[in-house]
This record gives structure tokens, C-alpha cells and sequence, in this order.
């Protein structure tokens, strides 16, 4: 039976409705705000998946370009690969959910998300977190804490809750917010430069407002909820964690304690599970002997961090590892940096391009170009690993979104640098935070190649330790404290506030307070981030590369936009042709020309310039006869504008037939000396000659006396017109 129900969000209502399509679902549900409706579905495999250690949770997102009426591009007009945005609004949906599911659950759970229409102003991605919710909440799959998500906009010192498109385009905030009733389990920001307070208050804002919509769920699954099926739970049997602390835990006790180099560390780690794996048998399984020491592990450092307020690499909660900044490395690229944090090292190049070279969007009603990319590269040797290499993972193109995110804020708009910049973050090292450092290491690699940003950007990873009713936060998270902590909360910003923030956690929420402190505690670590950046590079550089293009913008008539280009390009293909240059035509008028040689670039200009100038009243011109009649000679001054040369103004004295000081080649120069309504430009030779302004050739232009002036000194009479 289809049903509908309808909560508040923002300004407007979304209604959710179940019950007339994708029945054999676990759970179906239609979301709709405004014109954009979505399908989300979630269904479980009846039976568990046997031998992982994990919870196997797939979102997908199905784009389909006939949402916003369109066809796919390319050769087989059909939606291919995800898109960018696809990816990440899929990580966006996983994070709050994940927590969620029961421990020890193994059944395949897989969310589909489908976009059916979509308008221009409203977005799927918060819709496509409730959406979710709401699917698993009325379905037969045991999640039962209903998650709410909101967007948050600061427009003018308020804040908007749901804002769409054309609002969060003029917001110094976007937020993308998630959590339960009582707590937030998921934050996405972009800002501009906001402070801590803003950002906090905006979070509590946001929380409350997504309320309706838990309540929403809720009221659905006492409505129409299915019976939950309770699945088999995996563990570690009792016998098995019994055995692994009789062998084991009191050398892993003395091993977090031990302040051990990471590689001794990890040596004595691997030594003491493959001696509990010895133990490995039919009754005790490998998989669950190596969980049983995993959970030791992570007991005995929380334990330790907890207790003592040491953490396992000998720092205090507060301290930063080691932090080295160096720039220019590379020497035939346009911009480089390398950006150290302890163990983690992240290489980042800049290149430049012109605006041919921005990345096209097609994101359902989306269409357009990207003028800042920041693409991120996590090689298996960063860890010392050996595996396949097939392209960029999910989580590779999230931290190079959140690293692009964290920098574009600062970029210089396109009229002041007309460049398509690239930046490329290479993971050399790994020992966690690399999207931090990715952060770091862009922001000087873009100042190392001369471009002006508007402050530098750093980042840092905050962490958290629970137990019972005590808590620890990190400052500067490493690689096995995020594996084993509670919370990766990630925050970028200048110094004077915040750019971007990524919040991952593992447990079902964090309440207010713990974000406030988090956010207090980031921007102290920020801060000293910056100093040493600041040391290495403390603003852009004056100069580019030598091996980087040139490129200057030139602003044309937009009635000259056609002269530019020519019939079929002829004119625009020229030039390009002929002095090798890019020429990039937006349609306000601007024209961007881009190349590595000066003299090209000069006569490119030079070349456009004459080809769109308006004639200038009292400009003088050399110019080419095109065409003579009786009473004047028409001559070409300009590229594609031609003007009359009257018989009186041909020469300083009388002219009695056209052809006697004028024929068709010759090249003369010439005034101008007016251009009337209909465009007709007025020439005169004689102006030139006779060094008069336009306003006496016009004068003497209208005296009804013709030819030009005798050479007798006494001026004999002008010929008639």
C-alpha cells in the first residue's frame, strides 16, 4: 500500500513516500524536495559473508542524465563510470550509517540510490542521507537509529538551513551536517575563512533542525516497518580472547608502553601474532585469533593514552610530530612542495594551464567547468605494501576533494589569474593525516609557483580516545591511533579561520561539547602548522616559472566577438595558426590568450586588438585603398572597417581627378575624422598633411569650396564637392 508522510526541511517540506515502486526491496522509499526526486532502496543478502573482519555496506549512486533531461556525452551516450560528485555523495551517505549496524554483522547490505528528476536548485546529497535512513529504518535489516541530515548556509551573518543552489553559491558556508537524535556522526564544510564560534554554533543549529526528520522515521517504521531479522552475529568466541590474553596481553601491554620506533614497533607487533596464530586450528580460526588480537591492541593503547595522557609514540595529547616544509624541488614543473608530519610525506605539484585545460562537469542539472583540480595518489609503497594499482580509490578522490575544498577558497578569481591550475598531492610516506598534509603541501606548491593566494592554508586531524565516561583527545592523529581511535576529525584553515572540515567517526556520536573542544584544539595545532610553513615560504612568489605559460586577457566589444572570430573561425584560426598561441573567447567579451613565448603573445594582441578596435575619432592611420569613384577613394585603415576619403581631403592641394594621387593598393595615411550613427567612417588625407585636428578637417570638409588647398602661398581656392 503506498503511503506518504512529509517533514519540515528549511523552508521547504520533503515528502517520503513508500509503497508503489521497488517492492521486492528490503526497503524502498521515494524522496522528493522541490523538482528533485530520488529513489533509494536498501537490501540485505539472507545469508552472512564468512571469513571477513569487516561490515560489507556498498552505497552506490546511479546517475542518470535524464533527470535534468539531457543525454550522456561520448560515444555510447550511456552514463558510464561515477562521476566525481557521485563518489562523493555516496562517502557522504556511508559514514553516518555505517556506525549504526550492529557489531559483528556480516550480511551484504547495499543502498542504491537513483536520481528520477532533477531541478537546478535542489541537491541529492542531503536528501540522499535521509533517504537512506529512512530505507533501513522500514526495512527487514536491523538498523534501527534513525539518522537526520541537514545543509547549512551562512548568507549576510545568518544562517540558512536547506539553502539551495543559487543560495549556497553567495554563502561563506556550506555544511553538509548528519547525526542521531542526540548526537552529529558526520560533518562536511566548506567556508570562508569562519571562525570556530560560527562553525560551532552552525553545527547545534543544524542538529536541532534535523530532528523532524528523525521523528519522521520513526513514526514511519511503527507505521509500516517490516520485522527486523536479527542475522547472525560474528565475534571472538569467549575461549578464543581468553587464550589471546593469556598469551599475549601483557607483551602487548609493554609494547604500547615502550615508546618503541614505528618500525620496532611494528616488527615486535607482527611477531607477537604470528605467535598467537600458532595456536590456529579448526576449533580456534586464524580470523578470529587475529581479531582477538586486534581488540588487545586497541584496549591496551586506549588504556595507556587514557591513563597516563601519553600516547603510543612517547607524545602528549597536544604535540605535533615533526613537521619539515621544503618548496621548489622540481626543477621543469611550475610549482612544487614537500610537506612532512613525522613519518607522513606528501609531494605536491602545481601546473598551469589556460582556460582550455578546465576539467568539464557533468553532474545531472549541472553542467560546466572546473578551473582548480586537486587530484590525490596514495601508492601501495606509502606503507610499505605491494598491491595492484587501478586507478584512484573512493578514499583517494575524497582526500583530494577535501584537500581542493580546503584551498579554493583562497584561490584569486580568474579576472586577476587567468590560469586552469592543477595541484597533484603524491603520498610518499604514509603514517596517516596525508589529506592534512596534502592541504599543506598544495598551499605552498601553489606558492611556490607564483600563485597569489589570499593566505596560506594549513591543516591538522584531531582525534578521540573513549572509555566509559573518560575521554582524550589527540592533536595530529597518526596512522594507528586513527585505526584504533573513535574519531578522525579533520580541519583546514588560514589564520584566520576556517576553510574546510571532514568529520569521521566510529562511534554512534559526539556530542556538542566534544566538537567545541575539537574545533578549539585544531586551531591551535593550525596555527603551528602555519609557522612552519610560513618558514619555508611565507608568500607567493613574484615570478613564475620560466617553463610555466603566459597568459593575459584582453577585453573586446561583445559585438566584436564575431570580427575575432571570422567566417567558419578563419579569422581567430589564424592567428592561432600563425603565431601558435591559445586563444580561449568567453562570451562577455573576454579573451584570453595563453603561450610560453613573449613576441607570439605581443602579436596575438596585437593582432585581436586590430581586429576588434572601434575607429578613433582624430586617430591617424595607415591604411590601403580598396575601392575608387569620382568624387573619393575608400580606404581600409583597419581590419574589417573601411572609410571615404572625399576628393577635396585627398591631398593639400586641388585634386582634379581621384586616380591623379590614389589608386587601388596604395597604402596612404589618414585621419579620422568622423564616425556617424550608422557606423560610415569619414577619412581625411589632407587633416594629416596639413597637421589639423578632426575638428578642423571636419570644418573645412563642409565649406562648400571643393579641392584641396593650392600650393600658392596665398591658398588658392578649394575645388568644388
Amino acid at each position: 500500500m503506498e503511503r506518504e508522510f512529509t517533514a519540515g526541511f528549511g523552508r521547504e517540506p520533503i515528502t517520503i513516500s513508500t509503497g508503489k515502486l521497488a517492492q521486492q526491496a528490503g526497503g524502498s522509499v521515494l524522496m522528493r524536495w522541490g523538482d528533485t526526486v530520488i529513489l533509494v532502496t536498501a537490501t540485505a543478502s539472507s545469508e552472512p559473508r564468512h571469513g571477513i573482519d569487516f561490515f560489507p555496506l556498498t552505497v552506490d549512486l546511479e546517475e542518470r542524465r535524464y533527470a535534468a533531461g539531457k543525454i550522456p556525452g561520448g560515444f555510447f551516450k550511456r552514463e558510464g563510470r561515477p562521476s566525481t560528485e557521485a563518489i562523493l555523495t555516496v562517502r557522504k551517505v556511508d559514514r553516518p550509517l555505517r556506525p549504526l549496524f550492529p557489531d559483528g554483522y556480516r550480511n551484504d547490505v547495499q543502498i542504491v540510490i537513483t536520481p528520477l528528476s532533477a531541478d537546478e536548485e535542489h541537491s541529492i546529497d542531503i536528501l540522499s542521507i535521509v533517504g537512506a535512513s529512512a530505507a533501513l529504518m522500514i526495512s527487514d535489516i536491523p538498523f534501527e537509529t534513525p539518522v537526520g541530515a541537514v545543509r547549512v548556509g551562512y548568507i549576510n551573518g545568518e544562517y540558512v538551513l536547506n539553502p539551495v543552489n543559487s543560495e549556497i553559491a553567495v554563502s561563506e558556508l556550506d555544511m553538509a551536517l548528519a547525526g542521531t537524535a542526540d548526537s552529529v556522526n558526520m560533518i562536511e564544510v566548506g567556508a570562508n575563512e569562519l571562525s570556530e564560534e560560527i562553525i560551532a554554533e552552525a553545527i547545534r543549529i543544524g542538529h536541532e533542525a534535523m530532528q523532524s526528520v528523525i521523528a519522521l522515521q520513526v513514526e514511519m517504521r511503527a507505521a509500516i516497518g517490516k520485522e527486523k531479522k536479527p542475522g547472525q552475529r560474528f565475534g571472538v568466541p569467549a575461549e578464543v580472547a581468553d587464550l589471546a590474553r593469556e598469551c599475549v596481553q601483557a607483551r602487548i601491554t609493554e609494547l604500547v608502553s615502550g615508546e618503541l620506533p614505528r618500525e620496532e614497533r611494528h616488527a615486535a607487533e607482527d611477531a607477537l601474532r604470528a605467535e598467537l596464530l600458532t595456536h590456529a586450528s579448526e576449533e580456534l580460526p586464524a580470523p578470529q585469533l587475529a581479531e582477538a588480537f586486534e581488540a588487545l591492541m586497541k584496549k591496551a593503547m586506549r588504556d595507556r593514552i587514557i591513563a597516563t595522557g601519553k600516547r603510543i609514540d612517547g607524545r602528549g595529547l597536544d604535540e605535533i610530530r615533526e613537521l619539515k616544509a621544503e618548496v621548489g624541488l622540481l626543477p621543469r614543473v611550475h610549482g612544487s612542495a614537500l610537506f612532512s608530519r613525522g613519518e607522513t610525506q606528501v609531494l605536491n605539484i602545481v601546473t598551469l594551464g589556460s582556460a582550455d585545460d578546465e576539467q568539464r562537469i557533468e553532474w545531472l542539472s549541472e553542467d560546466g567547468t572546473r578551473r582548480y583540480m586537486h587530484h590525490y595518489n596514495f601508492p601501495p609503497y606509502s606503507t610499505g605494501e605491494a598491491y595492484p594499482m587501478r586507478g584512484p580509490r573512493r578514499r583517494e578522490i575524497g582526500h583530494g576533494a577535501l584537500a581542493e575544498k580546503a584551498v579554493q577558497i583562497v584561490l584569486p578569481p580568474a579576472e586577476e589569474f587567468p590560469y586552469t591550475i592543477r595541484t597533484v598531492s603524491e603520498a610518499v610516506s604514509s603514517n596517516g593525516s596525508t589529506s592534512m598534509a596534502s592541504t599543506c603541501a598544495s598551499s605552498l606548491a601553489l606558492f611556490d609557483a607564483g600563485v597569489p593566494l589570499r593566505a596560506a592554508v594549513a591543516g591538522i586531524a584531531i582525534g578521540l580516545i573513549t572509555s566509559d565516561d573518560n575521554y582524550a583527545l589527540l592533536t595530529d592523529i597518526q596512522g594507528l591511533e586513527d585505526h584504533l581511535g573513535d574519531m578522525d576529525f579533520k580541519v583546514t584553515g588560514t589564520a584566520k579561520g576556517i576553510t574546510a572540515i571532514q568529520l569521521d567517526i566510529k562511534i554512534t556520536g559526539l556530542a556538542h561539547h566534544l566538537i567545541v573542544e575539537a574545533l578549539a584544539k585544531a586551531k591551535v595545532g593550525r596555527m603551528q602548522v602555519l609557522d612552519v610553513m610560513n618558514a619555508a615560504l611565507a608568500a607567493p612568489r613574484t615570478d613564475m616559472s620560466p617553463f610555466a605559460p603566459r597568459i593575459t586577457t584582453v577585453t573586446i566589444p561583445v559585438s566584436k566577438i564575431g570580427a575575432l572570430i571570422g567566417p567558419g573561425g578563419k579569422n581567430i584560426r589564424g592567428i592561432i595558426d600563425e603565431t601558435g598561441v591559445s586563444i580561449n573567447v568567453d562570451d562577455d567579451g573576454i579573451v584570453t590568450v595563453a603561450s610560453n613565448n613573449g613576441e607570439a603573445m605581443a602579436e596575438a594582441i596585437s593582432r585581436i586588438t586590430a581586429l576588434t578596435a572601434e575607429p578613433e575619432v582624430g586617430r591617424i592611420y595607415t591604411g590601403k585603398v580598396v575601392r575608387t569613384t569620382d568624387f573619393g577613394a575608400f580606404v581600409e585603415f583597419m581590419p574589417g572597417h573601411d572609410g571615404l576619403v572625399h576628393i577635396s581631403q585627398l591631398a593639400d592641394f586641388r585634386v582634379a581627378s581621384v586616380e591623379d594621387v590614389a589608386q587601388v593598393g596604395d597604402e596612404i595615411t589618414v585621419m579620422v575624422t568622423d564616425v556617424d550613427a550608422n557606423g560610415r567612417v569619414r577619412l581625411s588625407r589632407q587633416a594629416v598633411l596639413e597637421g589639423w585636428t578632426a575638428e578642423e578637417a571636419r570644418e573645412r570638409d563642409r565649406k562648400p569650396s571643393g579641392g584641396g588647398r593650392s600650393r600658392d602661398r596665398d591658398g588658392g581656392s578649394r575645388g568644388r564637392r
